[in-house]
């Protein structure tokens, strides 16, 4: 009896910094673990094992071409991660909406912020 639920889920998958540097070999062409391996300082059993979890989470498709497996990205899943993050962008877009009014009105108000150091002060 099989499991419906990936074994792994898009945030585990992507969590992996070479992981993500797959995702990003994978997403204009399909390539075979052989090629993929030459982009890593890793054994192909160690780049195997990245693919696998990325496969289980549905991020990747690998198609058997000859006697090779080919990998292909599936972005589909990252449309979760999409909208995961699409909650927080008011966070970053309220920031910037702050950082910008500030910046227009310190120049508009001529006002420039001026540092000086206590080494300075204390010759005076």
């Amino acid at each position: 009896m099989g499991s419906a639920l990936p074994k792994y889920d898009v945030f585990q998958a992507i969590a992996d910094p070479t992981r993500r540097e797959l995702l990003r070999l994978l997403a204009d062409k399909e390539m075979s673990v052989t090629v993929i391996s030459r982009h890593f300082p890793m054994t192909r059993t160690a780049v195997s094992k990245h693919l696998r979890i990325l496969s289980e989470a549905g991020l990747v498709r690998e198609q058997k071409v000859g006697r090779e497996k080919r990998y292909r990205l599936q972005p589909e899943p990252l449309l979760e991660l999409k909208q995961w993050l699409s909650f927080y962008e008011r966070f970053w877009d309220n920031k910037i909406s702050m950082l910008k009014h500030l910046v227009e009105n310190e120049e508009i108000s001529g006002l420039h912020l001026v540092v000086s150091t206590s080494d300075e002060e204390s010759k005076d």
